[in-house]
């Protein structure tokens, strides 16, 4: 098999809207590989945003640009893209039955969640259990 880091990714900002500035964002593609990092991140107080979602789901990809831009600017933030169908007994775990859905997670545990292409409620929540 290939290296664990073809399993991990920062995702790229394909579109040059950062100037060609590699996005914060964090890609998983392996359930081990994930298993490792949310264990690992249990032990901060860091809160970390996963966002669940579908290359064919047209409202998962209307939020990328603001995902990049929440990432930019709360750089206190984790954020987590796992993709349904590459990860799906990960989606099943947290409940999720559409997408996008965005799950807050603090010490390994829920605490909020934003279901559905909406960037406002979105950026409260994340502002509002940052610190």
């Amino acid at each position: 098999m290939g290296s664990n880091l073809s399993n991990h990714s920062i995702v790229d900002d394909s579109d040059g809207s950062s100037h060609g500035k590699k996005s914060r964002i964090m890609s998983f593609h392996s359930k081990d590989q994930w298993k490792t990092h949310f264990t690992a991140s249990k032990q901060t107080n860091k809160l970390m945003v996963i966002d669940f979602t579908a290359t064919w789901c047209g409202p998962c990809r209307s939020m990328e640009p603001a995902l990049k831009e929440y990432a930019d600017k709360y750089i206190d933030v984790e954020f987590v893209k796992l993709d349904v169908d590459e990860l799906p007994d990960v989606a099943m775990e947290f409940g999720v039955q559409a997408m996008p859905s965005f799950v807050f997670i603090k010490k390994g545990e829920v605490i909020d969640r934003v279901v559905g292409a909406r960037k406002e409620e979105l950026q409260k929540k994340i502002e509002k259990h940052r610190s």
